[in-house]
C-alpha cells in the first residue's frame, strides 16, 4: 500500500497549511479535508472509497465538492465508510439538502453518486488482495474513529483525531507487524486545558500516552494548529524515552 499525505494541519493558511486528508493508492481517502485541493479531475475520479474518521469540517470539508466535480464521470457511487453515528450526522448537517443535495438521491435513488457503508470498531474492510482497512478507537468531542490500514506485508496505524484512549493503544498494540503510526498533537503544552476541553492531545499528553505503547513504528505527529507548527515541534523533539516522534509534513509518502 501506498500513502500520500495531502494535508496534515489542524486548520488552513495557504496551499502549503491543509487540512487532514490522506491518498491511499490511488482510489482511496482516509478522510476528505481541505487537502485534497489539488487533486485533478483525473485524479479525484478514481478515488472509489472515503473512510471518514469523524465528522469535524477539517476532515470532511471537500467530500461535497468530490461528488459534485466527478460524480457525473464515475460508473458506480463513491463508497462513503463510516460508523453508524458518523454517518447520521453526515446525512443530517451536511447531504441534507439545505447544506449541500443529498447525493445518495441523484441523479436517482437508484443509480447514485454516493453510497454509504456502516462500519464498526474492529471489523476489517477488505479492498482487494492486500488491503485491509479496519477501524479503530478514538476519541473526540463527537463520535471518531482512527483506522489501521494492513497491507500483508506491514501496516501504518492513523489516529485521528484523539484526546488519552487507553483503548487506542490496546488496538494499536495488537498490530504485530506495525511499522507506521501517526498520531495527533493539536495544541502546544501552554494551552493543555484548551486540549483536553476540545478533546484533543498536546506534547505533554502525548508524551504520557505513548507510555502505553508496546511497539516499536516509527511515530508521526499531524493535525497542529498552523500558528503553533514550530513550537509543537520543538517540543516534541525534546521527547525522552524509547519513543521519538517526528512531525508529518504534506506530501509525505509511505509504502508499506
Amino acid at each position: 500500500m501506498r500513502v500520500k499525505i495531502l494535508g496534515c494541519s489542524g486548520g488552513i493558511g495557504g496551499r502549503s497549511i491543509l487540512t487532514t486528508s490522506l491518498l491511499v493508492d490511488d482510489d482511496i481517502l482516509i478522510d476528505a479535508g481541505t487537502g485534497i485541493v489539488d487533486l485533478s479531475l483525473k485524479a479525484l475520479t478514481k478515488i472509489d472509497h472515503v473512510f471518514i474518521t469523524h465528522s469535524h469540517l477539517d476532515h470532511i470539508a471537500h467530500l461535497p465538492f468530490i461528488l459534485d466535480s466527478v460524480g457525473d464521470r464515475r460508473k458506480i457511487p463513491l463508497t462513503m465508510h463510516a460508523t453508524k453515528e458518523t454517518q447520521a450526522i453526515i446525512q443530517a448537517h451536511i447531504f441534507n439538502w439545505l447544506i449541500w443535495p443529498d447525493f445518495s438521491q441523484i441523479p436517482s435513488a437508484e443509480q447514485p453518486y454516493l453510497q454509504f457503508n456502516t462500519i464498526k470498531v474492529g471489523e476489517p474492510i477488505q479492498l482487494g488482495a492486500n488491503r485491509t482497512i479496519t477501524a479503530i478507537p478514538a476519541n473526540h468531542a463527537v463520535p471518531a474513529v482512527g483506522y489501521h490500514l494492513d497491507s500483508g506485508a506491514a501496516s501504518l496505524a492513523f489516529s485521528g483525531d484523539t484526546t488519552a484512549c487507553p483503548e487506542l493503544w490496546q488496538a494499536v498494540n495488537r498490530i504485530e507487524n506495525l511499522k507506521t503510526l501517526i498520531i495527533e498533537s493539536a495544541f502546544p503544552d501552554e494551552e493543555r486545558e484548551l486540549a483536553i476541553l476540545s478533546k484533543h492531545l498536546c506534547p505533554g499528553m502525548l508524551q504520557e500516552e505513548l507510555k502505553q505503547l508496546t511497539r516499536f513504528p516509527e511515530i508521526f505527529v499531524t493535525h497542529a494548529k498552523p500558528g503553533q507548527l514550530r513550537h509543537i515541534g520543538n517540543t516534541i523533539a525534546r521527547f525522552t524515552g524509547p519513543h521519538k516522534p517526528t512531525m508529518l509534513c504534506n506530501n509525505q509518502v509511505f509504502e508499506f
